[in-house]
């Protein structure tokens, strides 16, 4: 059997500092330390900083006055931020920047009197942050969301930043087409590493049987980086570690392609490796990564 491995891979600038916020506030304050939602959509990690000390909760509404609050690199709502303002002083922010930006421009378009529409999953906590930055966006997930719009005035949408261009393209196009004066992102809000990841997995797929993402199910990329191996005809499967392997898949396979969503550390990766024992191991080119985001100055040595 051969391997394959995408590049890049795993963990992105906004991951790496979510959870490096939550291990220098522990370092800091000591246990326990609160953090609204997964810090990250990844079990191996949220499990490792629970071990730690940290508490992630669904709500603040029990968590104690005065405690360490995190937000997560998904970000929250303004209501979010303003009830932990009146349970604690010590608040971190996780928020992925490339999230904060997205809030940004929709409270600014808002401000400027735009109906504001947000491409996006339903119950997602990005999605939910930044529904809560305005009174009134709209929620599109799909093309007949768009046929059911009745709007007028300015109108400007922005999208998810863990979806793919080809699930938003078809939406896009459609709100373009209703509503030609419609203002969009300056950029696409897609983030870097979330289409470097899916290009990696475009390109991984020519040379490859099946995929293994390294990923929890509840990761938007990391369910994406599966659904491209899918619509390419090849078999994808989202695994949060090597358990997860039924070598039924591994009958009649002889090129498996690796990868990992963007809250997958490494160690996942190199231990489907170690259970799959290849002949061969490929590293494939791909784009190179050298963002960083700085923590809060406060958590700094």
């Amino acid at each position: 059997m051969k391997v394959i491995l995408a590049n890049p891979r795993g963990f992105c600038a906004g991951v790496d500092r979510a959870i490096a916020i939550v291990e220098k506030a522990l370092e800091k304050h000591k246990a326990p330390i609160y953090v609204k939602n997964e810090v990250v959509h990844n079990k191996f990690v949220v499990n490792n900083l629970q071990k730690k000390g940290a508490i992630f909760v669904d709500t603040l509404d029990n968590v104690p006055d005065k405690s360490v609050v995190i937000f997560s690199a998904h970000g929250v709502s303004n209501k979010v931020q303003i009830q932990a303002k009146k349970i604690t002083n010590i608040i971190y922010d996780a928020t992925c920047p490339l999230v904060t930006k997205v809030h940004k421009e929709v409270a600014r378009r808002y401000a400027k009197g735009h109906q504001v529409l947000l491409i996006g999953h339903k119950g997602h906590p990005e999605v939910d942050g930044t529904l809560g930055q305005a009174d009134n966006v709209i929620l599109i997930e799909s093309v007949e969301d768009v046929d059911n719009l009745k709007l007028t005035g300015t109108i400007s949408y922005t999208t998810q930043t863990t979806l793919s261009l080809d699930d938003t393209k078809e939406i896009v196009d459609s709100l373009r087409s209703k509503y030609p004066s419609i203002d969009s992102p300056k950029k696409d809000d897609i983030c870097y590493a979330t289409q470097n990841r899916q290009d990696a997995v475009k390109s991984l797929m020519l040379e490859c049987d099946i995929l293994f993402v390294l990923g929890s199910k509840n990761s938007s990329n990391s369910n994406r980086l599966k659904e491209i191996a899918d619509k390419m005809g090849k078999k994808g499967y989202l695994i949060d570690d090597f358990s997860e392997i039924d070598k039924d898949y591994l009958k009649g396979v002889e090129v498996v392609g690796i990868t990992a969503g963007a809250s997958a550390p490494e160690v996942l990766v190199q231990n489907v490796i170690n259970f799959l024992k290849p002949l061969e191991i490929k590293n494939l080119n791909g784009a190179e990564e050298n963002i960083s985001f700085a923590i809060p100055v406060e958590l700094r040595e």
